[in-house]
């Protein structure tokens, strides 16, 4: 006769159901909620937790980790803590943190009407690719990018009862806000969101980063270009925010922004335009703005550079590349370049871009990363790197080691997987931020 008694956890959304069973914890009253949580990995949003809220505190020495299993999934801790938050770890409270491996593939919460196309190069056809336009690649709506994201549900049966979740905490993702930019010069409207440093001090002043995602993440969901990576939500981590306080800006575009002919649509202005005018909100340093994008995203950045190079004080580019005739006016500017050796259009492109801005008589500094280290082998290349006293660094992966076996080097996951690397490698962030060089 079994001493448990399991309860489902049903993923509502993705159909998926995974059961965890509960030892009775004598003298514990029912759980007053359920609690699902989640976390933006490299390739978007997955789901790595469950909390339980109990009336009164659970302590450590009530808990075993070998009473809970979970069906489906790997189990990595169990612990009380003092919040939905896995980083609200303590020796008691009122939450029960039931930690799942985030490499699961039950973890995964993005969903695919079909696969994700990147759109063509936009150089011979002013189609869906063309800068301004909207794109043409779902199959349920022609205007967004098929990309929905499953919301954890949970029905749980307790010793005490059946408990339904009744919310989810999206970690980091929850601390933006969601607002709308109407520009009066562009006449455009762009939905935005916006991480607003905790209890910053009105009488200083911050940085405020600003990142423009891939043409893949084009949508009218304004949570895409947080859900999709790491993009901007690395720079709001609690680690990254408790080193260096920033405001971050990640707009939601629901055009193609900047394409394969070297155009950009007037988002390049309106996003100009809405960062000025957060500068007059927040008390935001005009010598401390900063832009980073992937892909089209990086395109735009580079646009950006090059129109006014002495807007942002640094860019972090990523899998990305522009006219190389037109790059000149960024030779005086900082700037960390990351393609993949395996990318066919960013890595030859981004060769070309480095040799122009040399020629207009920038310092380079160059090197080749194997994607596969870890964080102190990714930190010794670095310091490396930048003991050349460059201002602008260029790293190009090694050919093979950012990119899944499955793909064969080639597409949209060459991409995806530079996105996902680049992003996680933490000096690269804290160099960008640098005020001293």
């Amino acid at each position: 006769m079994t001493t448990r008694r399991n309860f489902l956890i049903g993923l509502g959304a993705s159909g998926l159901v995974t059961s965890l069973s509960l030892p009775a914890l004598a003298g514990t009253p029912a759980p007053l909620k359920a609690i699902a949580i989640t976390k933006v990995y490299g390739d978007g949003l997955r789901f790595v937790a469950i909390a339980l809220e109990y009336p009164q505190s659970l302590s450590a020495d009530m808990i075993k980790a070998s009473d809970f299993s979970v069906e489906g999934r790997n189990i990595t801790d169990v612990f009380p803590a003092t919040a939905a938050d896995p980083d609200s770890r303590s020796q008691s409270g009122k939450f029960l943190i039931i930690a799942l491996s985030p490499d699961d593939a039950a973890a995964r919460l993005k969903q695919e009407d079909q696969p994700q196309a990147m759109p063509a190069a936009a150089s011979q056809t002013d189609g869906a690719a063309a800068a301004g336009k909207k794109p043409h690649w779902s199959a349920g709506d022609p205007n967004d990018s098929g990309v929905t994201w499953a919301t954890p549900q949970a029905t749980i049966a307790t010793p005490e009862g059946d408990v339904t979740t009744s919310g989810v905490v999206n970690l980091v993702l929850d601390a933006f806000e969601q607002r709308v930019w109407n520009d009066p010069e562009t006449g455009d409207s762009l939905p935005y969101n916006l991480f607003i440093p905790k209890d910053y001090d009105p009488a200083k002043t911050y940085p405020l980063v600003n990142f423009v995602p891939d043409a893949g993440a084009t949508s009218t969901d304004p949570l895409m270009t947080l859900k999709q990576g790491l993009g901007a939500i690395s720079w709001a981590s609690p680690e990254d925010q408790a080193a260096r306080p920033a405001f971050v800006l990640a707009p939601q575009y629901a055009e193609i922004i900047a394409d394969d002919d070297n155009r950009t649509s007037s988002m390049l202005e309106t996003t100009l335009n809405l960062i000025k005018a957060l500068g007059e909100e927040f008390p935001i340093d005009p010598a401390r703005r900063y832009t980073t994008g992937q892909s089209g995203g990086g395109m735009l950045s580079m646009a950006m550079n090059i129109k006014y190079p002495d807007f942002f004080a640094a860019s972090f580019l990523v899998a990305c590349q522009w006219g190389p005739e037109l790059v000149a006016p960024m030779a005086q500017n900082r700037l960390f370049i990351v393609t993949s050796q395996d990318d066919p259009g960013a890595f030859p492109g981004q060769n070309a871009d480095t040799e122009a801005l040399e020629a207009a008589g920038a310092h380079v500094a160059r090197a080749i990363w194997d994607g596969r280290w870890d964080d102190d082998q990714f930190q010794f290349a670095f310091d490396a790197l930048i003991a050349q006293g460059a201002r602008i660094n260029y790293v190009s992966f090694a050919k093979g080691t950012v990119i899944p076996a499955t793909d064969n080097g080639q597409g949209a996951a060459g991409h995806r997987n530079t996105w996902r690397l680049a992003y996680s490698i933490a000096p690269i962030r804290a160099w960008i931020m640098r005020t001293d060089i």
